[in-house]
């Protein structure tokens, strides 16, 4: 048997002539992957210039670049920097400014917040130059020094320590306050379309430029304003949240705004989301060649830029996202006493933090009700502009039944913003809308044909599948709900058990509502809320004995629950309003566990004879229908039948009308 050998560690002698079991070195090659390499624009880059201006207490900063593209000067008047500041400060990497300076590490002697808090953001200047001038005076001392890419990479090769830039000779000093950087030997691939985009690149990465916060701008003497933004003036429908106030002349477009919550009530009460919200008409507007694609929400933390578009992570699919825009600041994702959870390039953020999960779902909460009222202002505004270029359509709105009126105007706002340049090509989409909405009237999924409607394309697809087909089905389709209607007459008449009822209006729920067609998004009957895969803890014994016959949720996102009572039996007004509370209350549980804060709830009581209350005191069953959520009531069976038979065997006599379905008909 071998002896085995017992391994020794390494030692290895440390500064006091000890040593050490491990040692943990950092190359000077790393900032290869800190500077050169990990900013890509020249946005980016001067982003982390100027934020140290800002730290540095500055007025004013000046950026000028070269008509040749050969340098690019950034000039600030701060409290600038001494020998030791620019060695024990500034060319120190990593240097933790909030945690190491006691005295304004947090807070700038003008009282503003730091935004610097790596240490990294000086390296940025590597990325778009290979050679770079930094000056700057503070206590009457005047000094510079010039880095090099090359130069660094000379001392990696010679596996220096540290990197020693080269001074400045006196008289190339010309600085006497703040700090001048100077880039030269740019790396042109980066610098982006020139002055006039990079204005309003910038523009979208600070909330602090402006004379209320003493702070300005220039790029070759063009002061930046958050006119510059690009986003505010294109703006139909806007919400704001906390203070947020834009200037009236920044939002001439602005026909509608309303004002969000900007906190949730259970948050800590120093947090808080200040901002705007926004939406285009036209989704087109948003595409920015100098300032890029506007078709996102930035997030700002302290003043500057912490996430470039957050609503890439909403994973929001919904028509109405298209056409959003915004800004909003959440200064509590950069506390000083919390990790620091922003990425080395500072355009993301580490995901995994609660703090980020919690302005996420507060984002969705607010996007939620964002969606509900573009849908309303949407309809209306492009609804009515539609009308006064076309008196036609007008009319054909006249001419539609109540329930289907909405439908009509989603259906004419969506074509209204598809892209169609001409006029007469508008008018033909129109034409072919109107005629295709008319179909699926008659066959009963107007709210699926409008919701499939996003460009010109899907609109002509559907067109051409369907129109041949709905020929030939037409008589048929309104023959087939015209019996149905006697069948369910029949089952009334019976006074079949609620179980049957339930089931004949699951398959034909048009029999409440012409408008209201088979569900898209939800459907329940004669089963617990609770099993739609939710479970809550807290719902009490009453809440859980409470029974849901028939939950309906629309696309628009109303939430219909439907009570079926026997055509029998008597029912008591209380006994309605106490269930339909139980109903609503735990269902708003719920949707509230599914982040939906605002539901929109209806509750639907179908009976067969008469409440007491509806002749004695009709105003009184009103408003007990009322006080459990807007829009609930009572309707009776006798009711729903005559409604229908009136809403459908009109169908019948028109469909004579069309010659080219009568002859095809007749020869069958």
């Amino acid at each position: 048997m071998n002896d085995e050998k017992q391994s020794t560690p390494l030692t290895i002698p440390d500064k006091s002539g000890g040593t050490d079991t491990y040692r943990m070195t950092v190359d000077l090659n790393v900032l290869d992957h800190l500077g050169i390499n990990l900013y890509s624009n020249i946005a980016a880059v001067l982003t982390e210039a100027v934020a140290n201006a800002w730290d540095a207490d500055a007025q004013s900063i000046e950026i000028t670049i070269d008509s040749d593209a050969e340098w690019i000067e950034i000039v600030d008047d701060g409290i600038g920097m001494t020998v030791a500041d620019m060695n024990e400060k500034y060319l120190r990497v990593g240097y933790r400014r909030r945690e190491e300076d006691d005295t304004h590490g947090r807070t700038t002697a003008k009282g503003r917040q730091v935004m610097g808090r790596k240490g990294l953001g000086k390296l940025s200047l590597f990325s778009i130059a290979n050679l770079i001038d930094v000056q700057s005076a503070k206590d009457g001392q005047s000094h510079g020094l010039r880095m090099s890419v090359d130069g660094i990479h000379k001392s990696v090769e010679n596996k220096e320590p540290f990197y020693r830039p080269d001074p400045l000779p006196a008289g190339e000093v010309t600085v006497t306050k703040g700090t001048k950087i100077v880039l030269r030997d740019i790396k042109r691939q980066r610098l982006g379309r020139g002055a006039a985009a990079l204005r309003k690149r910038l523009a979208r990465r600070f909330s602090v430029i402006g004379a209320l916060h003493d702070f300005s701008i220039t790029i070759d003497g063009q002061p930046i304003t958050t006119d510059d933004r690009g986003d505010l003036p294109i703006v139909q429908f806007l919400w704001t949240m906390g203070e947020f106030e834009p200037e009236p002349a920044s939002i001439p477009k602005v026909l509608e705004r309303e004002t969000l919550p900007h906190r949730f009530d259970g948050w800590d009460a120093t947090w808080s989301v200040d901002g705007w919200i926004g939406t285009a008409r036209l989704p087109k507007q948003l595409d920015s060649e100098d300032a890029g694609n506007l078709n996102g929400i930035v997030v700002f933390a302290r003043g500057r830029l912490f996430h470039e578009n957050i609503l890439d992570k909403v994973n929001d699919g919904r028509l109405y996202t298209k056409y959003l825009t915004g800004q909003i600041e959440a200064d509590f994702l950069d506390e000083d006493d919390e990790p620091d959870i922003a990425t080395s390039d500072r355009q993301r953020v580490q995901e995994d933090d609660p703090r980020y999960a919690q302005l996420l779902a507060f984002l969705r909460s607010r996007l939620t009700q964002v969606e509900k009222r573009w849908t309303e202002w949407r309809r209306k505004h492009e609804v009515d502009k539609a009308k006064e270029t076309s008196p036609a359509l007008a009319e054909w709105f006249e001419t539609l039944p109540e329930g289907f009126r909405k439908s009509a105007e989603t259906l004419i706002a969506k074509l209204s913003a598809l892209p169609v340049d001409e006029d007469e090509d508008r008018k033909l989409l129109y034409r072919h809308g109107i005629l295709a909405f008319e179909r699926m009237r008659i066959r009963g999924s107007t709210e699926e044909f409008v919701a499939s409607i996003h460009n010109v394309d899907q609109l002509l697809t559907v067109l051409a599948d369907r129109d041949s087909l709905e020929a030939s089905l037409y008589r048929d389709i309104v023959k087939s709900r015209l019996d149905a209607i006697k069948d369910f007459q029949e089952i009334v008449d019976e006074d079949a058990k609620e179980k049957v009822l339930q089931q004949y209006l699951f398959d034909h729920l048009w029999l409440l509502d012409p408008a209201w067609e088979r569900a898209t998004d939800s459907e329940i009957m004669e089963s617990r809320l609770t099993a739609e895969g939710v479970i809550i803890d807290d719902l009490t014994e009453k809440e859980r004995l409470g029974r849901v016959d028939i939950a309906y949720r629309t696309n628009a996102g109303k939430h219909i629950i439907v009570e079926l009572k026997k055509a029998g039996r008597k029912m008591k007004l209380l006994e309605l309003q106490e269930q339909g509370q139980t109903y609503v209350d735990k269902l708003r549980k719920i949707l509230l566990a599914q982040e939906e804060n605002a539901p929109n709830i209806e509750v639907v009581f179908v009976v067969g004879k008469p409440l007491d209350d509806e002749k004695d005191n009709p105003e009184r069953v009103k408003n007990s229908m009322a006080a459990i959520s807007p829009g609930s009531r009572i309707v009776h069976y006798d009711s729903l039948i005559a409604g229908a038979q009136t809403a459908y065997s009109g169908y019948l006599k028109k469909s004579r009308e069309l010659d080219r379905l009568e002859n095809i008909v007749d020869r069958i």
